[in-house]
């Protein structure tokens, strides 16, 4: 399989470059999750990032890669169905 060298943004891992293995379509997940264990041997943390685009270039606008950007609230956002009725809040 393959993998790209991906780099992330915020958070503990803020600078640091994975190499992330690329899907079938060639491109990295969309959510990255990193279970970090508990010192006091309790349920681990889960640090959530998020798939984003890294740039585009100048003339053609065309995409440069990927980076994950970390999501503080550390959950993914449910789907969203066309046939689902909306949530009240």
């Amino acid at each position: 399989m393959r993998s790209q060298p991906t780099p992330f943004e915020g958070g503990p891992m803020d600078g640091r470059v994975l190499p992330i293995l690329l899907g079938p379509t060639g491109h990295p997940p969309k959510w990255y999750e990193i279970p970090v264990p508990a010192a006091d041997g309790g349920p681990p943390t889960v640090l959530l990032y998020e798939r984003v685009p890294s740039g585009y270039s100048k003339r053609l606008h065309l995409q440069k890669g990927w980076k994950y950007l970390h999501v503080p609230t550390g959950r993914k956002p449910k789907p969203r169905w066309p046939w689902t009725k909306p949530t009240r809040p």
